[in-house]
């Protein structure tokens, strides 16, 4: 396993952790990554990702609820739910800090260790969603400045 994917596997945790007791103390959170990665780069991706999702976590949520159909976030396995969350961020939030493919193969491969058989198939397909979603909000918006500007017919920066 690389370190990545092991800081991918720690924040994971952290996530699991935050969703069933959200006021775990900053120190607490530190200490528990450098126990277990003992690699500062490997730290600092990890709560990075940690941090990021925490902190996206609403519009992440959201584009999971608008791409698995038929499923509510509250219903989903907690360990499915916050694979999906950190797939998500990568994919969306995270610039160009991991590619998608990557973000998603490290996703399911998390599925398939944490989660039950059918994990792997149902994030693999979320994931997708969200990834085809994201790709075509981006590719139909053109950046101009710090402006973001619908992209149509004529219309190219």
């Amino acid at each position: 396993m690389t370190r990545r994917s092991r800081a991918r596997e720690v924040a994971l945790q952290l996530l699991f952790q935050h969703d069933v007791n959200p006021g775990v103390p900053r120190t607490v959170i530190e200490r528990f990554v450098r126990d277990r990665l003992t690699n500062p780069p490997a730290e600092a991706f990890c709560l990075t990702l940690f941090d990021g999702v925490v902190k996206n976590i609403d519009k992440i949520d959201l584009r999971l609820t608008a791409a698995s159909d038929n499923w509510k976030l509250q219903r989903m396995a907690a360990s499915d739910r916050n694979v999906l969350r950190l797939g998500t961020f990568e994919i969306a939030h995270a610039g160009n800090m991991t590619p998608a493919p990557v973000a998603i193969d490290e996703a399911i491969e998390l599925a398939r260790r944490y989660g039950s058989k059918d994990s792997p198939a149902f994030v693999n397909g979320v994931l997708d969603k969200v990834y085809r979603t994201f790709t075509d909000e981006t590719s139909s918006t053109t950046k101009v400045g710090d402006a973001i500007v619908p992209q149509t017919a004529g219309n190219s920066a």
